[in-house]
């Protein structure tokens, strides 16, 4: 029930000050904040964010090509080419640019906070949502860039990949344990 998740606050949310926005929306659940740093970091440490998975690089690979056809494109690629061309142009974005780091832990918060930031593709995203209320990216913006969907935020997708990113930004020593009022009041 109680999990860990990991968000990081890209660079175009820190260059349009939204910092304390997204901190606000995850303090508002009751969310605990227990590490938060500001970070340049370098193109390892985004490879350890981004590691690569045959899995992710398929699915991802496999849901690039579909949204592509639906435009009418046929992409010659398998499915595993396409995540790692997606893969690398996520590590080529974050590298050397500045970044949030924000681990969180709460109830039910890797749900939580991927409610809060909304659906991946901002223009997607419901009114509400971090991506919904300051984002109207999209992939065919990313595409006719060659760039990632610039869409604010991450935020671990599973309690496993939270405690993994958890420890890609932080060392133990940065994370800090305290209790919440909020947190006394759900025992």
């Amino acid at each position: 029930m109680k999990e860990k998740t990991l968000v990081l606050v890209k660079p175009e949310g820190i260059q349009r000050g939204l910092i304390g926005e997204f901190i606000k929306r995850f303090e508002q659940k009751a969310l605990k904040i227990i590490g938060l740093k500001i970070i340049i970091p370098d193109k390892a440490l985004v490879e350890k964010q981004y590691i690569f998975e045959p899995e992710w690089a398929e699915n991802t690979g496999r849901k690039t090509r579909e949204a592509y056809e639906k435009k009418g494109i046929k992409l010659t690629k398998s499915n595993a080419e396409i995540g790692k061309e997606v893969r690398k142009k996520l590590i080529d974005y974050l590298n050397g640019q500045p970044v949030i780091a924000i681990a969180l832990e709460g109830y039910h918060a890797i749900e939580i906070v991927r409610k809060i930031i909304g659906h991946t593709e901002p223009r997607q995203a419901m009114p509400g949502t971090i991506r919904g209320d300051f984002s109207v990216d999209s992939y065919d913006l990313g595409d006719a860039f060659g760039r990632p969907v610039k869409n604010l935020v991450h935020a671990s997708d599973s309690p496993e990949n939270g405690l993994r990113e958890i420890n890609v930004w932080f060392d133990k020593k940065e994370l800090i344990d305290y209790e919440m009022h909020e947190q006394k009041i759900a025992h």
